[in-house]
């Protein structure tokens, strides 16, 4: 069984497309979108994609997810800041109903059994919560009740944007990284799965056309795919974000 993992891909098109062309070179038997293909500029354009994919993908939610459909369906999550409100509105309204029904109904997890690696779970943060912050530096104590309750051999995770392995009371964690939206890396993150292996992988592609493109769908928050943010100062901010 070879599988390729893409995460938080944020309807960043032009980054998906590059992916994707290394991924039919990598000829994996199943692709898991990890959560979060939406919200971004391309939130439509991005799903089309993936679920014309063959063999279809397995897919599952991410917060992303869960916050456009609500934005859809009229009412506004607490936990999104009141200055996204727009920008998940002008989301929500480039989907049609199909899209909002094929979001919603997309599971919290899915898991595989790799030769070589055991029982792998996928989900978009944790295992029960969608929106759950850790990072590569988050204490054990804090993380192990989390991922290690399902009883997998290996958690694939997103949400962060971050790639990260470690271990975790003998658990192997491991971050995909994001497609659309890396911090410290201009590349698109993502993962392969494969009996006994498993590997980061970062996908370049011409950053300028791709912001050329993004600017052309009115998108209302600015997009600088050239500098994004650094990995340690994120680091601070979620473990920060974590202690409050």
């Amino acid at each position: 069984m070879k599988i390729a993992a893409l995460y938080d891909v944020h309807g960043n098109l032009p980054a998906l497309e590059a992916v994707l062309d290394e991924v039919a070179g990598f000829a994996p038997d199943l692709v898991v979108v990890g959560g979060d293909v939406v919200p971004g500029p391309m939130p439509r354009e991005c799903l089309i994609l993936l679920l014309r994919l063959r063999p279809k993908p397995r897919f599952i939610h991410g917060n992303g997810e869960t916050d456009v459909v609500a934005f859809f369906d009229g009412s506004a999550p607490s936990r999104v800041p009141e200055a996204f409100h727009p920008t998940m509105l002008w989301v929500a309204g480039r989907l049609r109903r199909p899209d909002r029904d094929t979001l919603s109904a997309w599971p919290r997890t899915t898991s595989v059994r790799v030769e070589g690696l055991g029982d792998v779970l996928f989900c978009h943060a944790t295992p029960d919560d969608d929106n759950a912050i850790f990072t590569r530096v988050t204490p054990e104590e804090r993380l192990a009740p989390v991922v290690c309750a399902p009883g997998a051999d290996v958690v694939v995770c997103g949400h962060t944007h971050m790639h990260f392995d470690r271990m975790v009371r003998g658990t192997r964690v491991v971050n995909a990284g994001s497609v659309g939206l890396p911090f410290g890396d201009t590349a698109a993150g993502w993962l392969t799965l494969e009996p006994g292996r498993i590997e980061h992988r970062r996908t370049t592609y011409d950053l300028e056309a791709a912001m050329a493109r993004i600017s052309e769908t009115g998108y209302p928050i600015p997009v600088d795919l050239a500098d994004p943010p650094a990995a340690d100062g994120m680091l601070e901010a979620f473990e920060a974000a974590m202690a409050a």
